[in-house]
């Protein structure tokens, strides 16, 4: 692993080999990683603007589907609870139900995409990154429960004969399997977008007069 600095006008070259096993050139790896890359990583830059532009996109995208889905099924629902009894009423009335919650969800998630501004600090980016990703990831074990609560409400109607909880039931599985294939594609883009975060780390300049940091990764 080597790091170098740089100064106008003047050169310095530092070449640090782990090729002992004490505790002090270890230690002092780590000390000088920390000085140059902890003031280093609260600079600005601009290529990280591209960067998170598209995991916003991304998100504006993915509630403009969600949106889509849910109106989509609102008006399903509203005309096939209009024309139907028993079983089949209580499945489009809970679609209908389910995605007025989603149109909520999609259009402050769309709101909120549009206000963000991409920002060109590294924390903010790798925060930003990972908090997306955490939130699929939870989105996406939601979607299971959701799933499994539609089983039981078949299987409970089932049992006692419930039309209602059939049709529910129904729904909910429906609803919690295109919940679950719509966040697990999400988590595939954001995971490959961020997959590039190591590659932009690799290389950081404040520019061609200023302080580099360089450690390659392989």
């Amino acid at each position: 692993m080597t790091f170098s600095t740089k100064t106008n006008p003047e050169f310095v070259g530092l070449v640090f080999m782990n090729t002992s096993t004490s505790l002090f050139p270890r230690i002092s790896l780590l000390l000088l990683f920390f000085c140059f890359s902890v003031p280093l990583m609260a600079q600005d830059f601009s290529g990280l603007e591209g960067f998170n532009q598209v995991r916003i996109d991304y998100n504006r995208q993915g509630m403009v589907i969600l949106g889509s889905w849910a109106i989509g099924n609102m008006v399903w629902g509203g005309i096939g609870a209009s024309q139907a009894t028993g079983e089949i009423k209580a499945f489009h009335q809970m679609n209908l139900y389910w995605n007025t919650v989603n149109l909520v969800i999609a259009g402050f998630g769309y709101w909120q995409a549009t206000k963000e501004i991409p920002s060109s600090e590294f924390w903010e980016t790798v925060e930003a990154q990972q908090s997306i990703e955490k939130i699929l990831w939870v989105n996406a074990a939601l979607d299971l429960g959701y799933m499994a609560g539609g089983l039981y409400l078949k299987e409970r109607g089932l049992r006692r004969e419930n039309e209602m909880l059939v049709g529910f039931g129904k729904s909910v599985i429906l609803q919690g399997a295109f919940l679950m294939a719509f966040d697990a594609i999400m988590v595939g883009f954001h995971q490959t977008h961020g997959g590039q975060l190591p590659e932009i780390v690799q290389s950081l300049a404040l520019g061609p007069t200023g302080f580099s940091l360089r450690f390659p990764l392989n």
